[in-house]
């Protein structure tokens, strides 16, 4: 017998898998790669966190699907900011019942626990999760709040010992972190959001794109997560990378969408991009701005190349920027 789960990396995740591989069931945790959660480098990390818990640990690349299919026309809408919590979940489950055969696999299990989180996690969601799942055979189980549910086909045929399972609820974590000290479980993070989705901020950024872009790609939503954002005087994009690690994300990471502020070689300081398109007069700001993130001297005149246009400019002081950050 074998088992799906869909699989955060979290404590509550973890625990599901690890009471369903107790009972000699296999399980191969699937990681949905959604494009505003996990960074690349720590899919090592969640491929370790699987293992531990005695899973196999795979990776499904939904970034483009989610985008279509997803994010911006969600049935059940979204929570506090731009997370279409109900959706993105029955999308999960729906990918993952649709592997089942492929993967030689019976059944799906979640980290889920009722009541836990206030869009998603409630019985009424639960059920709304159910239909966009497209689960009428009932495979879905939530082994951490199983016994506060009908009995799925898993436990109803046997498949699971329903007694094994567990009854928690709410946000209280006491159960789950005395679980964890009783298998020796120590490796796992602290409770978060997880999903950029959730947090205000980054909302903020994907509500100002679209205001002038409406075809997100999965690397503009990479861009969105580097650097400092900028929404220039006639509508320009400007990026600025924060720190060494922006700098290689932004050049290892090439968007179309973008063209390079080149200057000579022996200024060293932040990379900077702004969008294609951009007007002469929101240029020649950008040459200035993105000197004053750099180490050139403030009252020299530099040639700045942006696209096939020279600017000579001095560098503004960072506090021009203030008034142009996407916040």
């Amino acid at each position: 017998m074998k088992a799906l789960a869909l699989f955060s990396g979290g404590l509550d995740s973890m625990l599901a898998i690890k009471l369903i591989t107790q009972q000699g069931i296999e399980v191969t945790a699937l990681h949905f790669d959604i494009g505003f959660g996990t960074d690349d480098d720590k899919f090592d990390i969640l491929k370790r966190r699987a293992n531990l818990v005695g899973a196999e640990f795979l990776l499904v690349d939904i970034k483009n699907a989610f985008l279509q299919n997803v994010l911006f026309n969600p049935k059940y809408g979204y929570g506090k900011h731009f997370n279409p919590c109900i959706d993105c979940h029955g999308y999960m489950f729906k990918t993952a019942l649709a592997m089942l055969e492929n993967e030689g696999a019976s059944f799906v299990i979640s980290g889920e626990v009722l009541g836990q989180r206030p869009m998603s996690q409630r019985k009424e969601a639960m059920a709304q999760v159910r239909k966009l799942a497209n689960d009428e055979n009932e495979l879905v189980l939530r082994p951490l709040c199983a016994k506060l549910m009908p009995p799925s086909r898993p436990e109803r045929e046997g498949w699971v010992d329903r007694q094994k399972l567990q009854d928690i609820s709410g946000r209280d974590r006491k159960t789950q972190l005395a679980m964890a000290k009783s298998w020796g479980i120590q490796d796992y993070p602290s409770p978060a959001g997880g999903c950029l989705l959730t947090i205000e901020g980054f909302a903020v950024k994907i509500r100002d794109y679209l205001k002038f872009d409406d075809n997100m790609r999965p690397i503009d939503v990479a861009w969105l997560k580097i650097g400092r954002h900028l929404r220039l005087k006639n509508g320009a994009k400007m990026v600025i990378g924060r720190d060494e690690s922006d700098n290689f994300a932004l050049l290892s990471k090439p968007n179309d969408k973008f063209l390079p502020i080149n200057f000579s070689s022996d200024i060293v300081g932040a990379k900077s991009f702004i969008s294609v398109g951009a007007n002469e007069e929101d240029m020649h700001f950008a040459a200035s701005l993105a000197l004053a993130y750099t180490k050139a001297c403030k009252d020299k005149l530099y040639d700045i190349y942006i696209g096939d246009k020279i600017f000579s400019v001095k560098a503004f002081d960072k506090a021009v920027a203030q008034d142009f950050f996407v916040k």
